[in-house]
């Protein structure tokens, strides 16, 4: 199994005002990666910050963390080289959002990025599995997205289940209403990357919620592979 737990802060939670030193904050609390909504105002109703931003924060925290974009955007294609350009490393697209997946992984594979593919609830699993081993990451939304603060849905975990069960070495995100409460259902059910906002971001104490998401994901990739 070459997949392993790693659990990325939804910088969307914290202080837009001082962005780059969130960033930091949290790279620095344990994150193994950054996660970043870009939202247009047509795929989602809310509008967030585009690839200006995104270029911005590369320059002010240095190559090292990994941003994972989930781009909520109507036009995935658009935004694919400018993106690239700012310094995005995985573009994390909605199937929802585009008439040609294959030809958009193809485009942001050349560009250099990682490719996640995203459903919303709505979505079914098996729409999502023609393209299962094309990309790097599968993203199962836990709430409708568009807004943070929503409660998990726990009826999405069979998706991740199934998704585990047909591609093993497959890395699996969930985000939406994931903290100390969810994150059990997340891990038994086989999810790796764990995408969590205010409940680390808005925590007294970030390092500790990181490293206890962290322990029982990997406990829980652990158990697996001994069942095997």
């Amino acid at each position: 199994m070459a997949y392993s737990a790693k659990i990325g802060p939804s910088i969307l939670s914290s202080d837009l005002s001082c962005l780059g030193s969130e960033c930091v904050r949290m790279m620095e609390c344990g994150a193994d990666y950054l996660h970043l909504d870009v939202m247009d105002g047509h795929f989602v109703p809310n509008i967030t910050f585009g690839h200006p931003m995104v270029e911005c924060l590369r320059k002010s925290v240095g190559q090292d963390p990994f941003f994972d974009m989930h781009m909520m955007v109507s036009r995935p294609e658009q935004w694919v080289k400018p993106m690239a350009a700012a310094g995005a490393n995985q573009y994390t697209f909605h199937l929802e959002a585009t008439t040609n997946p294959g030809n958009l992984i193809k485009e942001i594979k050349e560009s250099g990025m990682k490719v996640g593919l995203a459903i919303k609830p709505g979505t079914t699993v098996e729409e999502l599995a023609p393209w299962a081993n094309q990309v790097d990451m599968a993203l199962v939304m836990t709430v409708e997205p568009g807004f943070g603060g929503q409660k998990f849905m726990d009826d999405m975990m069979p998706k991740v289940s199934w998704l585990r069960s047909q591609f093993p070495s497959l890395d699996i995100e969930v985000d939406g209403g994931v903290g100390p409460d969810t994150i059990h259902k997340c891990a038994e059910a086989g999810a790796n990357m764990i995408v969590s906002g205010s409940a680390v971001v808005s925590s007294d104490d970030p390092r500790s919620v990181i490293a206890l998401l962290r322990t029982v994901v990997a406990e829980a990739i652990q158990k697996r592979s001994l069942d095997r």
